[in-house]
């Protein structure tokens, strides 16, 4: 296990090339609802377009020990007025860094994030049903089972089932 402080920070267009090795990674990519042949090019783009005036996007990064082991977001469910409380959450880490606390590090800052500055009351997300380390640090973060659904996702030549699982803000804000 490698003990280095994990750093989490926003992700810049000057991480895309990290991205793109995180996100091509097959056994990252296999839990993911990403496809493969990912580019530095198309992580540029994505990360200079979540910096745009008005994108309410955010996305994280998890560094140790200067390397990027892994990513985390929380971005709109669309444009509908009535859902702009609403944000899916992403979260992706690196193969060797698996098991250390990168995921917790992550889902901690997205968390503090959404409940005390995002505005954000309910937090979504889709798992595929066989990825139980996932799973398992979702509920430790509040999120519960909402739904199942067969064959969700297309995932190397077979159709797989995934969980939609959801987290409604602890203690909402109230005014004084």
């Amino acid at each position: 296990m490698n003990l280095q402080a994990i750093t989490i920070r926003r992700a810049t267009p000057a991480d895309a090339a990290a991205m793109a090795a995180l996100m091509g990674d097959p056994e990252v990519l296999a839990q993911l609802m990403q496809v493969p042949y990912t580019s530095a090019e198309i992580w540029r783009a994505r990360l200079t377009d979540n910096d745009q005036p008005g994108r309410t996007d955010l996305s994280l990064v998890a560094e140790r020990g200067g390397a990027l082991v892994g990513s985390a977001g929380l971005h709109p469910t669309g444009p509908a007025l009535r859902r702009r409380h609403v944000m899916m959450l992403g979260i992706s880490v690196a193969r060797d860094a698996q098991g250390q606390g990168v995921g917790k590090a992550l889902m901690q800052a997205l968390c503090d994030y959404a409940d005390r500055w995002g505005q954000v009351l309910r937090i979504e997300l889709q798992v595929y049903a066989d990825n139980a380390r996932a799973i398992a640090l979702y509920r430790r973060f509040g999120f519960e089972l909402e739904g199942r659904h067969p064959a969700y996702a297309l995932r190397d030549g077979e159709y797989v089932e995934s969980l939609s699982m959801g987290r409604l803000h602890p203690n909402p804000p109230r005014l004084r």
